[in-house]
C-alpha cells in the first residue's frame, strides 16, 4: 500500500465550532494550563464549601439547643424592654434584669415521659398535667417555666434533656420592695404593666414601640418620677408605727407640692410588694388614695369658709349663730363642743363648728355650693397618670339638707388625692393644678393652673389654718421651727346605711410653712381605737394629728425648710398684709 493511501485529508472543522473554540478558548491558548487553573479553581471552592460548612457544625455544638429559637429570643427581648423608673433624685424603684425562662420543642423531645419525670422532679412547683399536655401538643415551641433562679437553670441544665433550652428574658424588678408599690404598680409575667406607673407606661405609647419592635434596653430614657424616695420612707415608717399603735384597719398619706402639683410621697397601708405579684390580688390592699373614696370629714369645712370668704358674703369677724343645734326637718345637726353662743368665722375653724360651717353654706344657696365645688375639682373624676381613680360619689337630688350636711364633710365621698388638690388651691394663692407624679417646673405648672379664689382668700385660709395649729385642734401637730397650720377631720363612716359612731375615718391635713406654703401633707388612719393615752377618745386630734406631727419633723428637713424660730402669730404674720382684717 502506498503511502498516499494513509494521506487522508480532515474534514474542514465547521465554522459554527471554531468560533465557539476562539469565544471559550480564544487564539492560541495552552488548553493544559487552563484546564489545571480550571481544577485548582474548583477544589478551592469545594474547600470554601466545607470549611463554612464545618463552622457552622462548631457553633452549633458551642449554642447548643437554643440554635432553633434565636430569632424568637431576639424578638422576644426587644418586646419585653422597659425602661427604668427613678424616684426625683436619681434613686431606681424599677428596673429590668436578665432571667432564664425554661421552653420546650416538643418535635425534638426523644422520650416525652422521661422529660416530664425528669422535670417536675427538678422543679417540684411545675404541674405534671400542663407540662404532659404543652410538650404533647404538635408546637414547636412551648414555655414550661418563667423567671427561673440560677439554681433551678443549673440543675435543669444537667439533666442535658435534647429539645429544652433557656431563653434569658428581661424580668422586672423594684429594689425598693414595698415603699413604693402603689404608686410604681407592678407588670405580669410578660413585662407588661398592669397597674401604677408601669400601666401607664403601656398606655402612654411603650405598648406601641413593642409591637413596631423600636423598644429595646438601649433606646429607651428611665422616666423620673416627682416622688422622693426619702421622704416616702419616712412617710410610710411614720404610718406603719400609728397603723399598729391604733391598731388601726389602714393608714394612708400625701405630700403634695402645693405648687406644682407633684406628688413627692404616696402611701396606702397595707401595701404590696411588687415583686411579689400575687400579694396584689387581696382586695384590702387597694389604693385608697386614688381608687377609694371617702367622706372627708371636718377638712371640708375649708371649702365651705373658703367659698364663703371668696363671695365676699361674710369675713372672718362674721359672726354665724352657734348657740345650738340646726334642726333641719327630722334631722338635728349639732357641734361635738358646742360653745353655746354666736361665734365668727375663725371659732368655727379652729373649733371646728359644724353648725357654723352649715349656715354659711346655707348662705351661699344649693346653686352656689354646687358650683364652688365643681370648680374646686371635687365633683368630677380626677385623672392623672395612675390609671387607678375613681369617681366622686354625689348626691342623687342635691337639695338644702344635702348642702348642710356636705358643709362639715358628710353626703359626699372624694377621693382623698382630690381633697388635695383642692386644699392645695386654697393656699397656695388660689390655682387648682391637676396633680402629677412626674417631675414638673412651677412655670410648667402655671401653664395647666386656674384661678378659682382670689389672692386675699387664699391669704385668710392660711392664717385659718395656722391659726388651728396655735389654738385649735391641730395643737398637736404643731412642730417647734416649721410653722404648720393644720385642719383635722373626723367622719363617721356608713355601715349598713346608718352611721357609725365607734368606727370613723380620720383625716389631717397640714401645710408647712403656713405663711408661705410649699407642701401639704395628709394623714388617714381608717377605724382608729381609743387607747389609755387618748383617754378614750378616738378622734383626728388624738391621733392622725400627732402622727401628722412625727411626720411633719422627718420631712421638713428632708424637703430643705429649714427651721425658723420666736416667729409672731398669725394674726401678725400672715394677715400683716391683708387688705381685710375683718
Amino acid at each position: 500500500m502506498t503511502d498516499q493511501a494513509f494521506n487522508v485529508e480532515r474534514p474542514a472543522e465547521p465554522w459554527r465550532q471554531r468560533l465557539i473554540r476562539t469565544l471559550l478558548y480564544g487564539r492560541n491558548v495552552d488548553r493544559a494550563a487552563k484546564a489545571r487553573a480550571r481544577v485548582g479553581l474548583a477544589i478551592l471552592a469545594f474547600s470554601a464549601v466545607f470549611a463554612i460548612i464545618g463552622a457552622r457544625l462548631v457553633m452549633y455544638a458551642v449554642v447548643g439547643d437554643s440554635h432553633g429559637t434565636r430569632r424568637t429570643a431576639s424578638q422576644d427581648a426587644i418586646a419585653t424592654a422597659r425602661p427604668d423608673i427613678l424616684d426625683r433624685n436619681g434613686e431606681i424603684l424599677a428596673t429590668d434584669v436578665k432571667a432564664p425562662s425554661l421552653f420546650a420543642e416538643p418535635r425534638r423531645l426523644i422520650d416525652k415521659d422521661e422529660a416530664i419525670e425528669l422535670l417536675t422532679a427538678t422543679l417540684p412547683d411545675l404541674d405534671a398535667g400542663e407540662v404532659r399536655d404543652r410538650l404533647s401538643s404538635r408546637k414547636g415551641f412551648v414555655w414550661l417555666k418563667r423567671e427561673l433562679t440560677p439554681k433551678q437553670q443549673k440543675d435543669v441544665f444537667r439533666l442535658g434533656l435534647p429539645g429544652v433550652g433557656f431563653l434569658r428574658e428581661n424580668k422586672r424588678v423594684y429594689p425598693t420592695g414595698a415603699e413604693v408599690a402603689h404608686l410604681i404598680g407592678l407588670v405580669n409575667i410578660d413585662n407588661q404593666g398592669i397597674a401604677g406607673i408601669e400601666k401607664w407606661l403601656d398606655g402612654n405609647g411603650l405598648a406601641d414601640l413593642h409591637r413596631a419592635g423600636f423598644a429595646n434596653d438601649r433606646q429607651q430614657e428611665p422616666i423620673e418620677l416627682a416622688v422622693d424616695l426619702r421622704v416616702e420612707h419616712a412617710l410610710r415608717d411614720e404610718l406603719l408605727k400609728a397603723k399598729e399603735k391604733f391598731k388601726a384597719k389602714a393608714a394612708s398619706g400625701i405630700v403634695s407640692n402645693v405648687r406644682t402639683g407633684e406628688i413627692v410621697a404616696m402611701v396606702s397601708l397595707p401595701d404590696f410588694d411588687p415583686n411579689n405579684p400575687r400579694e396584689a390580688n387581696d382586695p384590702d390592699r387597694i389604693n385608697r388614695l386614688t381608687t377609694g373614696v371617702y367622706e372627708m370629714g371636718s377638712t371640708f369645712k375649708a371649702f365651705t369658709l373658703a367659698m364663703g370668704l371668696d363671695s365676699g358674703k361674710i369675713n372672718l369677724n362674721s359672726l354665724v349663730d352657734a348657740r345650738g343645734p340646726l334642726h333641719y326637718g327630722k334631722f338635728k345637726i349639732h357641734d361635738d363642743h358646742p360653745l353655746g353662743r354666736f361665734i365668727n368665722i375663725k371659732e368655727v375653724f379652729t373649733y371646728s363648728s359644724n353648725v357654723g360651717a352649715a349656715r354659711v353654706a346655707l348662705q351661699q344657696g344649693v346653686e352656689g355650693h354646687k358650683a364652688f365645688l365643681a370648680k374646686m375639682g371635687q365633683m368630677t373624676r380626677l385623672r392623672t397618670e395612675l390609671p387607678e381613680s375613681a369617681s366622686p360619689l354625689l348626691p342623687r337630688r342635691w337639695g338644702e339638707l344635702n348642702t348642710v350636711t356636705i358643709a362639715f364633710g358628710h353626703g359626699i365621698a372624694v377621693a382623698p388625692l382630690q381633697a388635695v388638690m383642692g386644699i392645695d388651691a386654697l393656699v397656695n394663692g388660689g390655682y387648682l393644678i391637676p396633680p402629677t407624679f412626674l417631675k414638673r417646673s412651677e412655670e410648667e405648672a402655671m401653664k395647666l393652673a386656674k384661678r378659682v379664689i382670689k389672692p386675699e382668700t387664699s391669704e385668710k385660709m392660711r392664717f385659718l389654718m395656722r391659726l388651728n395649729a396655735e389654738v385649735g385642734t391641730a395643737r398637736k401637730a404643731d412642730v417647734k421651727g416649721y410653722y404648720i397650720g393644720g385642719k383635722t377631720g373626723t367622719a363617721e363612716k356608713v355601715i349598713n346605711g346608718r352611721y357609725a359612731k365607734k368606727k370613723v375615718l380620720n383625716g389631717f391635713t397640714a401645710i408647712l410653712p403656713a405663711d408661705n406654703p410649699r407642701y401639704q401633707l395628709l394623714v388617714m388612719l381608717d377605724e382608729p381605737q381609743p387607747l389609755p393615752e387618748t383617754h378614750g377618745f378616738i378622734t383626728s386630734g388624738w391621733n392622725a394629728v400627732p402622727t401628722g406631727g412625727k411626720v411633719i419633723a422627718r420631712i421638713a428637713p428632708l424637703l430643705g425648710i429649714a427651721p425658723r424660730f420666736d416667729l409672731p402669730p398669725s394674726e401678725r404674720l400672715i394677715l400683716a398684709t391683708s387688705r381685710e382684717n375683718r
